[in-house]
């Protein structure tokens, strides 16, 4: 079976339907995020690339219907409209690395109604989970204020390839490096990294640990020195690096206690060495939140390892977010349940400089200051865009971050600007509104 059969079972029973009811017509489909997490004053746009290599590739086979019918109870035969079904449609999305806020689209795709509705499911998970992860990392680095961020979360997050992500998309934003092997090769990434505690423990002294291991890497090496006793840990350090002449570029790691009361304490004790060059790493549980409180509190460390919190994005691990249709065989349509209401329309958003950020429907005339943030990246299943580059992604990001208030990045209680509809899109969704409520009122006086 394929990847098209990572989805919902209602996308199955809806798209058979649409095939019987023979409602293939064009439809739109719009993601977007209802409400920013706490605590988030931006999102950082990412999981396009897969979504692209999905959609490409898609295609209902033999297999993928006998699992359907399996799963469902049925025949094959009952199925058998599906077989063979592509994916042919037009794709609008947010590149990679761009910041998004709260009720703007991140990608609206447009094609016959039973193939936009079958890969609802994987393009939300995609989206979903990478811009909460992308968005994550940003916050970190914008808490470490110029110094290094690393991902150490492989181990932890909810996957191997959640963890692959995360070394992605941390890069995206503007981490230095990531312990994840497979992902520092296939990404071309930093590989960072140093020893575990069990390390120290298998040797009989913390010095024969540490010379062992400057034996085996005799390049720049950093020790873990928080095993025992810390202080005593970095002095033992000390006396290794100078001994074998490893001072610059080396570092000691700090991974439990009070880490801006050990780094003050390690830096005196290196700088009394002679080592003013040995960098200071620290790890063990960090956030931006423990990040900036370190940095705001000036300790002298050089290097944050972030992993469990930010692999698995711990305070908000998932995002509001809705895929909805909003247009079909020409007609504008809208969701009018209470707290969910969804705006009508296929849709543009603009960045203006100095204004608020402006969701217009896509075919009026922009605003004159304002920079389409959604660009064609699929035309009849195939993509008209390059693959999205992580030097062309980072760069969208640090753009579009330096552009934002200040509130929207602070790291505590963020103020997050908000998109505002053009007049176009508050007039449609006046209209369909309206054109809803007399139906119902219609079919409601018939009933009596």
């Amino acid at each position: 079976m394929s990847d098209a059969t990572s989805t919902d079972l209602y996308e199955v029973t809806m798209a058979q339907s649409y095939l019987r009811e023979g409602m293939t017509g064009s439809a739109t489909f719009s993601l977007f995020v209802r409400d920013l997490p706490p605590d988030r004053g931006f999102l950082v746009c990412a999981g396009l690339e897969p979504v692209l290599d999905f959609l490409s590739s898609y295609r209902v086979d033999a297999d993928d219907v006998d699992v359907f019918a399996t799963v469902m109870g049925r025949r094959p035969e009952d199925l058998a409209p599906l077989l063979g079904l592509e994916f042919s449609g037009e794709v609008r999305a947010v590149p990679e690395g761009r910041i998004v806020l709260a009720g703007e689209p991140l990608l609206e795709i447009t094609a016959p109604l039973p193939q936009a509705q079958l890969v609802e499911t994987y393009v939300l998970n995609q989206l979903s989970h990478q811009t909460a992860v992308a968005s994550k990392c940003a916050r970190c680095v914008l808490a470490a204020d110029g110094h290094s961020v690393v991902d150490f979360s492989l181990r932890r997050t909810h996957g191997i390839e959640a963890g692959h992500q995360a070394a992605r998309l941390g890069a995206m934003v503007g981490f230095a490096g990531t312990s994840n092997v497979a992902a520092a090769y296939s990404e071309s990434l930093p590989a960072v990294g140093t020893m575990a505690h069990s390390y120290i423990e298998a040797f009989g002294a913390e010095e024969d640990a540490f010379r062992a291991f400057a034996r085996s890497h005799p390049g720049p090496v950093t020790f873990l020195v928080d095993t025992y006793d810390t202080v005593a840990g970095v002095a033992t350090a000390a006396r290794v690096l100078r001994d074998l002449g490893l001072g610059p570029g080396c570092a000691v790691r700090l991974d439990s206690g009070d880490l801006g009361a050990l780094a003050v304490q390690a830096r005196t004790v290196l700088d009394a060495a002679g080592l003013q060059e040995t960098q200071i790493v620290v790890s063990g549980g960090l956030d931006e939140f423990a990040v900036d409180g370190l940095v705001r509190s000036k300790a002298p460390i050089d290097t944050y390892a972030v992993g469990t919190r930010i692999g698995v994005c711990a305070d908000a691990p998932y995002l509001d977010s809705a895929y909805k249709l909003v247009e079909y065989d020409g007609r504008a349509v809208m969701k009018l349940s209470s707290a969910k209401v969804t705006a009508p329309g296929r849709k543009q958003v603009f960045r203006r400089p100095e204004h608020a950020d402006l969701i217009a429907l896509v075919d009026e005339p922009p605003p004159s200051d304002g920079t389409p943030l959604l660009e064609s990246v699929m035309r009849e299943g195939r993509r008209v865009s390059e693959r999205t580059k992580l030097d062309m992604a980072r760069q969208r990001f640090v753009t579009d971050l330096a552009a934002l208030p200040a509130g929207a990045r602070a790291i505590r209680a963020p103020t997050a600007p908000r998109a505002e509809p053009s007049e176009c899109l508050t007039s449609l969704a006046a209209d369909v509104r309206r054109r809803i409520e007399q139906n119902l009122l219609g079919h409601t006086r018939g009933a009596l």
